[in-house]
This record gives C-alpha cells, sequence and structure tokens, in this order.
C-alpha cells in the first residue's frame, strides 16, 4: 500500500509507503482536528487558535482496532500490568502487550513504513489528545532505509487503570527531513535590527491592546467579531506588508490507498 501524502515544489508527488506485517493491521487515517476537552469549551473556543488544529492533523492516527483497559499496580515487572479487551479479538496479544515492562504498554502498529531518502518517521500520541495516568513516548525513526516495524509506547504516570476506546489513535505519525535540523543554529538577534519586523510587531501589539480594551469595556462591535483573525487569516496587522501567499490554515493529507 502507498500513501501519497503531499508534493514539493519540483519534487513531484512523495510516496509514503505502508507495509502491512499483519494480516489485519490497525486503521489508519488523516489526523482529525477534533478534541472532546476543546469541544467542550463555550463556543468551541479552542478552534480559534490555528496552531493547535494544524498540530493536530499534520499526520496520520493509527487506530485501536479494539476497546481494551490497561491496569498497572506499580511493580517493575511485565505481569504488573493487566491487559484486557472488551470483548474477543484474535491475536489481541499481538496488538499490544507489556513488552519492556516498568509501567510501559507496547502497541504494534501493523505496518512497516518507507519514505524518501532524507525523511524520517516521527512516532507520538496524537497531538493535544490528552489521557489521563498514561504518556505517550515519542519516537523518530530512519524510515528511509529500515527494513523492519517500530512501536508505539506508553507509560504509566501513576499506578492505575486507564482505557483505550475502539477507534482512538494510539499512535499518530509525521514526517520530517531531520538530517537538514543539524544545519539551524539559534541566533539570538535584537528585533530592532529588523525595522520592518520590528513595524510588523508592534502594529501587532498595538491591535492587541486595542482589541483586549475594547473587549474588557464591553463593546458591541468588539464582543460581536470575538476574536482577531491575523494569524488564522495569513494577514498582517495595517497592512505592514503584503500577506503571505502560502499561509496553511487547514490540512488536506491523503488517505491510505491500495496498489
Amino acid at each position: 500500500m502507498s500513501l501519497t501524502p503531499f508534493s514539493l515544489p519540483g519534487a513531484g508527488v512523495l510516496d509514503l509507503e505502508c507495509y502491512p506485517v499483519q494480516e489485519r493491521p490497525p486503521e489508519l487515517v488523516p489526523g482529525r482536528p477534533d478534541r472532546d476537552w476543546m469541544d467542550a469549551f463555550a463556543n468551541r473556543h479552542p478552534y480559534r487558535c490555528l496552531p493547535l488544529t494544524m498540530a493536530n492533523t499534520t499526520g496520520w492516527e493509527i487506530l485501536c482496532p479494539v476497546g481494551f483497559t490497561a491496569e498497572w499496580n506499580g511493580g517493575p515487572e511485565q505481569s504488573d500490568i493487566i491487559l484486557t479487551p472488551e470483548r474477543p479479538f484474535p491475536h489481541f496479544q499481538h496488538f499490544v502487550q507489556s513488552h519492556f515492562s516498568r509501567g510501559v504498554v507496547t502497541m504494534h502498529t501493523g505496518y512497516m513504513f518507507r519514505t524518501p531518502p532524507g525523511w524520517a518517521m516521527w512516532a507520538m500520541g496524537a497531538p493535544n489528545h490528552v489521557k489521563d495516568g498514561i504518556q505517550p513516548l515519542c519516537g523518530l525513526i530512519e524510515t528511509d532505509w529500515l527494513p523492519f516495524p517500530f512501536t508505539m509506547n506508553w507509560t504509566f504516570t501513576r499506578p492505575g487503570k486507564i482505557r483505550f476506546a475502539k477507534g482512538e489513535p494510539f499512535c499518530f505519525i509525521t514526517l520530517v527531513e531531520h538530517r537538514k535540523l543539524d544545519k539551524f543554529e539559534p541566533v539570538l538577534k535584537s528585533l530592532n535590527s529588523d525595522p520592518v519586523l520590528k513595524g510588523q510587531y508592534d502594529a501587532w501589539q498595538t491591535k492587541r491592546s486595542e482589541f483586549n480594551k475594547a473587549l474588557a469595556r464591553r463593546d458591541p462591535a468588539t464582543i460581536k467579531e470575538a476574536w482577531q483573525r491575523f494569524y488564522f487569516k495569513g494577514e498582517l496587522p495595517d497592512e505592514t506588508g503584503p500577506a503571505p501567499v502560502d499561509h496553511v490554515n487547514k490540512r488536506r493529507l491523503k488517505t491510505l490507498r491500495l496498489v
């Protein structure tokens, strides 16, 4: 199977190759923007934060094929973690097990992935998907050469019992040209050294301050506007420069296709 994730200028379409290593691997879908805790806010306020929703959708989710509970008594042995499926599920132990012990739960993605040269895979929990009592562990995998699959691991933060629902993401994968990261060098610069950027920042700060003051005094027009949309719309305040032509406010990742 081949998953076509994106295209780059001059590079054409790149394939993320997904090779099942199980008869029925878990479902793999583009990252979904919704989160229960974000829905719970009045007017779903957190969805106004574009960085949150973009993070939620910048990759693919691998979903639990069955609901199950995991319970840890705090001990160091594999047997100190009890894993129980919510219904009979063939080869349950091949999907989730206590492999590393010490409160770590190991899940199998069901795939071996292959990326183009220079591209690695970042495996983690779904961004901003919060689970009390257990923490996803992140891994960077050189999938441009690795000839075997990797696992997704979660570690209990305290003894207790947690639940993964059927269809809940247990792994989130995204891609990075990790070797290029070493070429970057953090450089400390005065904002005054870039007058254009300084002017844009000052204009934004002024607009932000004025907006918050208007909200505080319950200005009807400001209340109706509810929130400023400069970043969401890819605009600069007070026309301090041209808007970015390649601003992205919605991810459109491809679904898994059979070849």
